[in-house]
């Protein structure tokens, strides 16, 4: 193997790991997002945004552009913040190519109370809400941010052999 051999395969390896270490980081953004979520830490939620992100499904039918406008809707959801559950991120997919990325992932959420049959208020793991993150990254100042997030319900679909149950 000639020197002009051994450097292209190094520059070439570079690029790998650097192209892993930034999916990690994606990861690792991710992940940071949804703790702030289930401890209601809405203001570093807004912090995981660059400056001209956009944000749309986290209130069905809105679309938030610009970090400014997403902070305030994270204010606003600190005021009636959701209920408290757990929430687990999954089956991430997450593509870099160079200070850009794209991905997604399935969410799902454990409800502590939920309503019973009869309106009663259960206190338990309850039923699962299953969403869907389609996300697009950008690294800005060197760290890894949304800018742009759609959050989805694509499931479940209905079940036609328990429509008219």
């Amino acid at each position: 193997m000639t020197l002009a051999e051994m450097e292209k395969k190094m520059k070439d390896m570079e690029t790998r790991l650097r192209t892993l270490e930034d999916a990690e980081e994606i990861r690792k953004l991710h992940t940071d997002y949804i703790y702030c979520l289930s401890n209601w830490e809405f203001e570093k939620m807004a912090d995981c945004f660059a400056e001209n992100a956009v944000e749309e499904g986290i209130y069905p039918n809105k679309k938030h552009q610009g970090k400014a406008a997403i902070k305030q809707m994270f204010k606003e959801m600190a005021e009636n913040p959701p209920q408290k559950g757990g929430h687990m991120l999954i089956q991430p997919v997450i593509n870099v190519d160079g200070d850009k990325g794209e991905g997604h992932w399935i969410m799902y959420r454990l409800n502590y109370y939920f309503k019973g049959p009869s309106g009663q208020v259960i206190n338990m793991f309850g039923p699962s809400i299953q969403r869907r993150y389609d996300c697009e990254y950008v690294k800005e100042k060197g760290a890894w941010k949304f800018s742009k997030m759609k959050f989805t319900a694509p499931w479940p679909e209905p079940d036609p052999r328990y429509e008219k149950a």
